[in-house]
């Protein structure tokens, strides 16, 4: 049986909202009241929620609507990226996509054993010996779950996604309780603290956290060929993005109404459980961590399935080697799963003997997603001012023309949050993916580079270098 003689199987409404949802709620909002108040008072977080739902309200709609003007165009960041601006770019949106994919897996191993930690102390930080021997277990035990069928895999992840939900949801709860408007409202500015900025760099300082937490908001479109109806592609993206943002807004600003800023920014992570043990007791801090631990494990499923899927519809589509684009009987793709964990096990024994690598990874891990994020943006506004799909319906198109704006938009302030830092460090990860591109290529018997992909390589290799260099003389650092 031939790669192309596989069919997929077929994901219904509920398993695609369950994969956004359970792909964007991972490890991040269990951390976010300590993560957000370090660099933010209570006045530009909710600015910065403002702008942050806005933006990516924006950017599900995006996906909304390419799925449905666009519904030839299966892989969502990758398959739109390639459609409007050529091979390597779309390559290049799939290499960062996967990128971010693994290496975040790899925090969220060493964050589930962490937390397991607070139990079972043998597991220290996530990072011991016994710690990395049941994250290896557990990584290839969930390997075998998706090689035995993604729709199975989808179903388990419908559980997991559920499970997590209700722990959340009891924080909510509790926490409207407990909550103070006073203090909330105290400093609420930040004024009194100069060490956290200008109003403006307070909302700049909590963005690349906020992106943390959404990335995961184009997993149906990543699966957009498995979905037994196109339409709920783009129904999945927005009712999982706004049901997630209601939570992490909630989780958040609730939290600074139980403990100050300073308070917030001291707790040890998950700081969720600190918060709620504050309002009900230590069991509060222990239904936290039970519910991290379930979160965790759906995150992981969730992102095994996504990072193996990108790169095998990008090989299928002649951007990756072959060799990724082999499934097995059931039509889970095997070539890009096994690469996918292989390196995910190789970075989980790094763990061992750099305590902190598996964090500076994350940080440059959700630096990846914003090239991809970017280039989907930008399509969707390029469909708008050329017309095409719209016919004579203008009235659709402004509207659409004025979400793409407003995403693209939202995508260059993004870049501008991270700064010239991460712009230098992820061009260090996307460089090399030019040799795979290479391969890929010439495996097809076609020209390698357009003239104007070379130029792009070019800038590339030299902001690369430009990395390697700062990193070496300690300009930068991760």
């Amino acid at each position: 049986m031939t790669v192309s003689d596989k069919q997929p199987q077929r994901l219904r409404l509920g398993a695609l909202i369950a994969l956004v949802v359970g792909s964007m709620i991972g490890g991040g909002i269990f951390s976010l009241p300590q993560n957000i108040a370090t660099s933010a008072g209570a006045g530009a977080v909710l600015l910065g929620w403002l702008v942050t739902g806005v933006g990516m309200l924006a950017l599900a709609f995006v996906f909304q609507t390419l799925s449905r003007r666009k519904p030839e165009l299966d892989a969502g960041v990758y398959a739109y990226a390639k459609a409007g601006f050529g091979a390597y770019m779309g390559f290049n949106s799939a290499w960062g996509y996967w990128i971010c994919a693994w290496i975040g897996n790899v925090s969220y191993f060493v964050l589930l054993f962490s937390s397991l930690g607070f139990f079972f102390p043998v597991f220290g930080e996530g990072n011991t010996p016994a710690a990395v021997i049941c994250a290896s277990v557990l990584l290839w035990l969930v390997h075998a779950m998706v090689l035995s069928g993604v729709r199975q895999a989808a179903f388990i992840n419908i559980i997991t996604t559920v499970a997590k939900i209700v722990p959340l949801i009891m924080f909510v709860v509790l926490a409207l309780v407990g909550f103070k408007a006073d203090l909330f409202s105290i400093d609420i500015w930040g004024g009194e603290e100069p060490a956290l900025g200008s109003v403006l760099d307070q909302v700049r300082n909590m963005m690349l956290v906020t992106v943390w937490v959404f990335i995961g908001i184009e997993g149906a479109s990543v699966y957009s060929s498995r979905a037994q109806n196109r339409a709920d592609v783009g129904k999945a993206t927005v009712l999982g993005f706004v049901g997630v943002l209601a939570l992490l807004v909630m989780v958040n600003v609730l939290s600074m109404g139980i403990l100050s800023r300073a308070e917030l920014a001291g707790l040890k992570n998950p700081s969720m459980a600190g918060v709620l043990e504050v309002v009900v007791g230590a069991w509060g801090a222990k239904l936290i961590n039970v519910g991290l631990i379930i979160s965790l494990c759906g995150a992981l499923l969730s992102w095994t399935m996504l990072s193996a899927e990108i790169l095998c519809v990008a090989a299928k589509d002649g951007a990756m080697p072959k060799a990724l684009a082999r499934t097995n009987s059931r039509g889970s793709p095997r070539g890009a799963l096994w690469l996918s964990n292989s390196l995910i096990q190789l970075f989980l024994i790094i763990t061992l003997y750099s305590s902190g690598t598996y964090l500076d990874l994350l940080y440059l891990g959700s630096s990846m997603i914003l090239l991809p994020y970017f280039w989907t943006a930008f399509y969707a506004l390029m469909l708008c001012l050329r017309g095409e799909t719209y016919g004579d319906n203008d009235r659709v198109r402004g509207k659409d023309f004025a979400i793409a704006l407003v995403a693209v938009l939202y995508s260059l302030w993004l870049v501008y949050a991270g700064g010239v830092k991460y712009l230098l460090l992820s061009s260090i990860l996307y460089a090399p993916g030019a040799v795979v591109f290479a391969i890929a290529r010439r495996e097809q018997g076609e020209r390698v580079f357009t003239p104007l992909e070379t130029g792009v390589l070019v800038v590339l290799i030299m902001a690369a270098l430009a990395g390697i260099a700062g990193l070496y003389m300690g300009y930068l650092s991760l």
